[in-house]
């Protein structure tokens, strides 16, 4: 019962935060928002899953079902559990949450009690998406997800607040009712062998061949129908071009710290749900449509690089990277090789961490300069040494330098999709990825150069200097996590490939190649 307890504790930690004063909510929320990293990190310590939690004889761990409704023919459950897919973006949350508290105390300085109340809920909500394998459920959490941060953005962010939020509840809301009606197809042409919509049920119900017509329309046109319609609701929340245009300006708006859970969690709710849904529960759809998959990631590789070589908003450059960055995850996955399909997910991981290291950076120095365009900045590095320097180090970490993870992840999608046998002309597209590292490290040596270095030049009335511990903290403690993942990858590479495995097993025998441990290829990577 331990995911019960990480959701109830979660939100009761909310509640109380939201009642409290507000010159006691920031330290208070903070303090509370260790409990669930704490259940979570004994959860990792007794993680015992096994397979693909969706697939016939996957055992996920920590595992629970239990009768909530009946809706017509179906049982509606509370039915959750994780597996090495997962646990690790679950992971991921509690940590960025806690962070992005810390980070939070500079800049929130009015209702801090309802902001980080809110911080809460969407964490609660974000626990949900990672845990729930009942379809209903999961689509409560995944929707659950979108009140608190259009709160967040709308309430606490920049000028243009409002619109940034309005834009992303719509966008992401009305990809959420195309992602609905997708599933839906599916599980009424599955019809009566079906008693439940539970993810595992509609999963290996799919694969037993018991997908029927619906609607006069036959089995197989079905499963092309329902895969195009979660791919658009999904490709909107990672997002893919073009389906971009909300991202930029809810970073800009929103918060630093709604940024770091934007970017570092919120975008992977996107790549996760098409690993579990597009990927596991109609691979051979993913294979006939590869080359169109992989250009889709291509496109939004090296698009959202060529777009950040345009800006001068430092927030905006780190923004359009992360669209950059989840191209990537589409060409990992779509190649259904182990180490494709397992450096995609090693890739919301690391993502998640940098991308929450570089806008947490650039939080810290707005604080002290107020502004984030680069042409006014200049010779930070002398005022603010710390800080300078953890921002090149995020820098190179996102370009890929050796033991950082953002290596790791590249390498690993890389070497997956170079050995696809699914995409024809792998070899091309990933050279066409591979040259987007070049674009990114063109951009930001550029913003680094241009902010850091040089004669100090910034026109302020604000004394600029180095920032101060409770800024610095969470810098440090996700760098530290960066270089670890980079130096020690199979902390969690081990258990993802674990969970990946079953879903190239599906796309068939021809498409297997290693799924040894990275320690065991070490000289492949390094």
């Amino acid at each position: 019962m331990l995911i019960e307890l990480l959701v109830a504790v979660t939100l009761a930690s909310a509640l109380v935060v939201f009642m409290a004063p507000d010159r006691i909510a920031p330290k208070l929320a903070t303090a509370l928002s260790l409990l669930p990293l704490g259940i979570v990190a004994v959860m990792w310590t007794q993680f015992d899953a096994a397979g693909n939690a969706l697939r016939a004889g996957g055992e996920p761990a920590f595992a629970s079902t239990i009768e909530w409704f009946a809706l017509g023919q179906y049982t509606i459950q509370w039915q959750v559990g994780v597996d090495g897919v997962s646990f690790p973006l679950l992971a991921l949350t509690v940590v960025l949450t806690t962070l992005a508290m810390v980070s939070s105390w500079t800049p929130i300085d009015e209702r801090q009690s309802q902001f980080f109340g809110l911080m809460l809920v969407m964490e609660t909500a974000l626990i949900g998406v990672f845990t729930a394998l009942d379809f209903f459920l999961w689509f409560v959490f995944w929707e659950g997800v979108l009140i608190p941060m259009y709160f967040l953005i709308s309430v606490w962010g920049g000028p243009r607040r409002k619109y940034a939020g309005t834009k992303f509840l719509l966008y992401t809301n009305l990809a959420s009712l195309v992602m609905f009606v997708g599933l839906f197809v599916l599980v009424l042409g599955l019809g009566g062998s079906l008693t439940e919509i539970s993810l595992p049920a509609i999963t290996q119900a799919l694969e037993a061949g018991e997908l029927g017509s619906f609607a006069g329309i036959e089995a197989d046109t079905l499963r092309v129908v329902a895969f195009l319609l979660l791919f658009l609701g999904f490709a909107v929340k990672v997002p893919v071009v073009p389906f971009h245009t909300w991202l930029p300006d809810a970073h800009v708006q929103a918060p630093t710290p709604v940024s770091v859970m934007l970017a570092g969690v919120l975008l992977k709710m996107g790549t996760y749900a098409l690993l579990r849904f597009n990927f596991t529960m109609l691979p051979d759809v993913a294979a006939d449509f590869a080359e169109i998959l992989a250009a889709v990631g291509l496109i939004s590789v090296l698009y959202g690089a060529m777009l950040a070589m345009a800006q001068s908003d430092l927030k905006r450059i780190v923004a359009y990277s992360s669209i950059s960055s989840m191209g990537y995850v589409i060409i990992g996955l779509v190649a259904f090789t182990p180490h494709g399909m397992g450096g995609a997910t090693f890739q919301m991981v690391s993502h998640g961490l940098i991308s929450g290291l570089m806008f947490m950076t650039v939080g810290v120095l707005y604080n002290t300069t107020h502004t984030r365009m680069v042409g006014d900045m200049g010779g930070l590095a002398d005022r603010m040494p710390i800080t300078a320097w953890i921002f090149v180090a995020g820098a190179f970490g996102y370009m890929g330098l050796p033991l950082m993870s953002g290596f790791v992840a590249e390498v690993l999608v890389f070497i997956g999709a170079f050995e696809s046998t699914v995409i024809a002309g792998a070899p091309l597209f990933t050279a066409g990825a591979m040259f987007g590292i070049v674009l990114v490290a063109g951009y930001l040596l550029w913003a680094m150069q241009r902010t850091l270095f040089g004669p100090f030049e910034l026109e302020t009335d604000y004394e600029v200097g180095r920032a101060p511990l409770h800024d610095i903290a969470p810098l440090a403690v996700l760098l530290g996590l960066v270089i670890l993942l980079g130096v020690q990858p199979d902390l969690i590479y081990e258990v993802i490939q674990d969970a990946v495995a079953p879903i190239v097993d599906s796309a068939g025998e021809s498409l297997i190649v290693s799924t040894d441990s990275l320690s065991e290829i070490g000289g492949e990577l390094l």
